[in-house]
């Protein structure tokens, strides 16, 4: 009987071994699949933040970075499919900038569009990828607004995903949540299950938010290269523009018998809308213009252009400054916004009898020095907000004639720049001086 029972209790202690060992070698393989299956995700991961890294340099397209989130967010998730909405240029509704190709339609699609869609899978493409969603519409549209993440999985509480549960567009099951950095709200990114996917889980959702945070901060920094970029061209082409208008201005000032002439711009942003010029009237007339146009920088500055290009053409062979203010009051009105206007001062240096003007004459005797100025000067403001003033420019008039046409404008630019000290320029400056010679030459 011992050795009955002694064979019994081995082979039940085999069986056990044999058990036990069966149930060792599963949970090994169980183990190994979850290291492989950790060991992919973990790959995915790490290529879906070293693609994010693209985005913090220039060469990134908008369209790469967007297609690069959304498919790498559901290759992670093993999602049918997903969809990145961002808020366009007004930030007043979210426009779909991708959408992958087996992603469920995430927004209200209207039933005939739903019919069509039946025949023509391409109606319901065209409609989900020109479809914008305002604050609070849908599903979508609420997530933005409440920047408060969702984890569903049953949609049948979501209206316009609950309808087409049955359907093969269906969703199943979906997560979404706002992109926010720092107080940027700059979209929504989805991903969604068809009927035959297995619905997330809660540590689906755990990855799921992680990646949007890294997309978030992608998508942000890749906005601040944008907008640097777009920065560097704007420059660039107010570089040109700046050129240009250097052009239009006299290169130096004429050399006219009996008089000293100076003249100079400065202006307070890249271009100005001041102007100041001469123009050659007849053999013994010479046509000196300055003048102001209302605001300041390129539209001020494309007027001041049209201003010189009509002057030009009205003031050679006429005597009289009325007249041809006349004549090109005439060509700018029709064309000029009724909130701008030029405020223009326009006279003629007759050298043969040592005068100015032809409506009215003013004759300029010995040392007599004329200034005419834009409003740049006597307004401009020192750190506290006082104006510069006429007087003191009246000052730096009469410490610096005795010096001739330049050393006017030099004192005098001067004495505005000590004035206002670091205070930036706030309008564009404009001088010319005219002074009369010792000598008349006829």
């Amino acid at each position: 009987m011992w050795p009955t029972l002694l064979y019994a209790a081995l082979a039940i202690a085999i069986c056990g071994w044999i058990f036990t060992s069966f149930r060792q070698r599963q949970k090994v393989h169980a183990l190994e699949r979850s290291k492989e299956e950790i060991q992919v995700e973990e790959t995915l991961v790490f290529d879906f933040l070293h693609g994010l890294g693209e985005a913090f340099r220039e060469t990134i397209k908008p369209h790469d970075l967007h297609r690069l989130i959304v498919e790498g967010a559901t290759r992670i998730l093993d999602a049918h499919g997903g969809a990145l909405y961002l808020t366009d240029r007004s930030g007043n509704k979210l426009v779909p900038v991708f959408l992958s190709k087996g992603c469920p339609p995430l927004v209200p699609v209207p039933g005939h569009i739903l019919h069509q869609a039946a025949t023509t899978p391409a109606a319901l493409e065209g409609f989900l990828r020109m479809h914008s969603v305002p604050p609070g519409e849908g599903l979508i549209g609420t997530v933005w607004q409440t920047t408060q993440p969702v984890s569903l999985a049953d949609v049948r509480d979501v209206p316009e995903l609950a309808r087409l549960r049955e359907t093969p567009l269906g969703t199943a099951s979906l997560m979404a949540t706002a992109l926010l950095y720092g107080k940027q709200n700059m979209g929504v990114l989805a991903v969604g299950n068809g009927p035959m996917g297995a619905p997330f889980t809660p540590s689906d959702f755990v990855v799921f938010k992680s990646i949007a945070e890294q997309s978030a901060f992608a998508l942000y920094n890749a906005i601040i290269y944008s907008e640097a970029n777009e920065k560097k061209r704007l420059d660039h082409d107010l570089e040109i523009a700046r050129d240009i208008q250097r052009i239009l201005l006299p290169e130096k000032s004429p050399a006219v018998p009996g008089f000293e002439i100076a003249g100079i711009n400065i202006p307070a942003r890249q271009v100005s809308g001041d102007y100041f010029d001469y123009i050659r009237v007849d053999e013994h007339r010479l046509g000196v213009a300055i003048a102001d146009v209302s605001g300041k920088g390129v539209p001020a500055s494309l007027i001041m252009a049209i201003c010189r290009s009509v002057l030009r053409s009205q003031a050679p062979q006429n005597p009289s400054p009325a007249e041809v203010l006349k004549a090109v009051n005439r060509q700018l009105y029709p064309d000029i916004k009724e909130d701008m206007f030029i405020s223009m001062a326009y006279l003629v240096v007759d050298h043969s009898i040592g005068s100015i003007t032809n409506d009215f004459a003013i004759r300029l005797e010995q040392d007599d020095c004329l200034v005419l100025y834009t409003d740049g000067v006597t307004e401009a403001l020192d750190a506290e907000g006082f104006e510069f003033g006429i007087d003191r420019m009246i000052q730096s008039v009469r410490e610096s004639a005795a010096h001739g046409a330049s050393a006017i404008i030099t004192r005098l630019i001067d004495d505005v720049r000590n004035f206002v000290g670091a205070h930036p320029q706030n309008d564009d400056i404009t001088l010319i001086t005219i002074r009369k010679h010792e000598k008349d030459q006829p």
